[in-house]
């Protein structure tokens, strides 16, 4: 059994894990933007996913430092979070409107909150596999490496994240709704800016995880961990 500690920064990292992750669920994620790029042309992205990387780069601090075991439950805090959310967003919504609110406030708060119910479960469903797809391949790729090589493990585990993530999403969410052309182009165009948000960001991923390193004396090897996601066992 993990020896229990008290950390200094551990909480503030998942507070802000949560909080980045529910924003950038609840904002933007139906909005689809585009940027004009020289030689591709038009590039079509969702515009959530200039922020949700930034949940994978706090997972992937997590688990570098702390492990497995405790990024786990942290996983685990952001989907009970995000299923809260989906429930008050449809409670929110289903309410009657009260007589001095006019249709037309109505009609955006009901856009800007108001989830289908294959939006929910895709946004559940893809977060729960791509962070621990993500989450899993960071400590077995940290124990491959002997602890060498940070940038193998956070680029590495991002694409496998980001690809189950995108992979379920996307399709599950609009397929159907959105012509195939669309949903297939988003994906993709999502999936590459995620990647390349780890790959920018990989210098301030060594600085912030050396600090924390140094500061909390913790640099842990999920060597006997049992990776079972049901489990909230230390």
């Amino acid at each position: 059994m993990t020896e229990k500690r008290q950390y200094k920064y551990f909480d503030l990292i998942m507070a802000a894990f949560v909080a980045v992750l529910l924003c950038s669920n609840l904002i933007g994620v139906q909005k689809v933007s585009y940027v004009n790029l020289p030689i591709i042309g038009e590039y079509i992205y969702g515009a959530g996913v200039l922020f949700f990387p930034i949940s994978y780069f706090f997972g992937d601090i997590l688990t570098e430092v702390y492990g497995y075991k405790r990024s786990r439950r942290v996983i685990w805090a952001g989907f009970g979070a995000m299923a809260f959310a989906s429930l008050m967003s449809f409670i929110v919504t289903s309410l009657p409107a009260a007589r001095t609110m006019s249709i037309e406030s109505q009609s955006a708060v009901n856009m800007m909150f108001g989830q289908t119910w294959r939006i929910v479960l895709a946004s559940l469903s893809a977060f729960w596999l791509g962070e621990f797809a993500n989450s899993i391949v960071l400590a077995k790729l940290k124990i491959f490496t002997e602890g060498k090589y940070l940038w193998t493990r956070t680029i590495g585990s991002t694409a496998v994240g980001e690809a189950v993530d995108s992979l379920i999403f996307y399709p599950l969410a609009f397929l159907g709704s959105w012509s195939t052309e669309q949903v297939v182009s988003v994906m993709i165009g999502n999936y590459f800016i995620k990647v390349m948000w780890e790959v920018l960001a990989t210098p301030l991923t060594y600085k912030v995880v050396n600090f924390l390193k140094r500061v909390e004396h913790e640099d842990y090897y999920d060597r006997d961990t049992d990776f079972n996601p049901f489990t909230l066992s230390n």
